[in-house]
């Protein structure tokens, strides 16, 4: 009896052993997770941040960068943005977002008093535009130059009604218009719309000189077209900063289009000189049948006169007599043609 209650003793004895080690294990368990976070927590704790450590525990679990998200939270709520949950920032990392830079941007337009949601602001970094850069514009305009040396092109080229082509640069104001920057054009569409407002300007201008004289007509002239809706800037200023003149456009289109006449002209003529040529070789041609013609019905008459003869219709005197009349047509032929020599003579 006593060795079987000596048993029982020891095996309670092993059984209470492990269950303290189990627990032991759990509670250094616990306390290695706690003391990871706790630094961060109490960090938090002494912002007024609101995070708790079962929310560090959750950020943990969902592979979230809790170091990240704190200290956004705190930037925020330094900041005076107290109504940004961690929620809200967990969220926008699991997205794919770049939490820091939003942020940043609504601490810089919460202090620069813009209109800009964390909801604008996320959708904002999520379609790939950089959120900082588009808060600093809308405090600080930037300039853009028209056109851009770097697609290649130094100046606008235009040309007024009198052909005269002019050569300008031109400086752009804009600024981000925030409530447009989700689906607006970017800074390439704005450079050609005032490129081609330019190009209108000084081609409805009458004259060169009235645009040397007054610069000014063609920033007010793209001005009032409006052409920053539907971008993500809004334009606040168009400077025209050089304008110099360039070949005389029209005179050289005036001189290729004589050119191009004359060309023309010339290809008119030689075909009808080449169809009068082929005419006179045509006249040529019938002349010659012509005198086939007459040869052959001049051989017919010596055989017409011996059929003549033979018939008796023509008779020996009749015959001289013709043949005195050919020898007097010939001398007199042979008269006229020595008289015309001695005259050109």
């Amino acid at each position: 009896m006593m060795e079987h209650t000596t048993m029982l003793a020891q095996f309670s004895f092993s059984y209470a052993w492990i269950i303290w080690g189990i627990i032991g294990v759990i509670a250094l368990t616990i306390f290695i997770v706690l003391f990871q976070f706790f630094g961060l927590w109490l960090q938090a704790y002494m912002s007024n941040a609101d995070v708790g450590l079962f929310d560090l525990i959750g950020m943990r679990l969902r592979k979230v960068n809790a170091h990240v998200v704190v200290q956004c939270k705190i930037q925020l709520v330094k900041a005076g943005l107290h109504d940004i949950l961690v929620n809200d920032l967990e969220s926008h990392y699991l997205a794919g977002g770049r939490v820091a830079n939003v942020s940043r941007a609504m601490i810089a337009s919460h202090r620069a008093v813009l209109e800009l949601d964390w909801k604008k602001a996320c959708a904002i970094d999520l379609a790939g535009r950089d959120i900082i850069d588009a808060v600093a514009t809308s405090v600080n305009p930037k300039v853009i130059d028209v056109p851009n040396p770097k697609l290649g092109r130094d100046t606008i080229d235009a040309v007024s009604k009198d052909g005269i082509q002019l050569k300008t640069k031109a400086k752009v104001t804009v600024r981000t218009n925030i409530r447009q920057l989700i689906g607006g054009a970017t800074e390439e569409t704005v450079i050609a719309r005032v490129g081609e407002g330019i190009v209108s300007a000084i081609g409805s201008a009458d004259t060169y000189k009235a645009v040397l004289e007054n610069p000014d007509r063609i920033s007010k002239a793209v001005l009032a077209k409006g052409l920053d809706s539907g971008t993500a800037f809004e334009i606040l200023s168009i400077d025209i900063a050089d304008v110099d003149v360039g070949d005389n456009v029209g005179a050289t289109l005036q001189a290729n289009q004589a050119e191009a006449d004359k060309r023309r002209f010339q290809a008119e003529a030689e075909k009808r000189r080449a169809m009068a040529i082929a005419q006179a070789e045509e006249n040529r041609a019938k002349i010659e049948e012509n005198r086939a013609l007459v040869t052959l019905a001049e051989a017919e008459i010596p055989k017409a006169m011996a059929e003549a003869f033979r018939s008796g219709n023509l008779g020996l005197m009749d015959y001289y007599r013709m043949k005195n009349i050919q020898a007097d047509t010939t001398m007199r032929h042979a008269i006229g043609r020595d008289g015309g020599s001695e005259q050109k003579a």
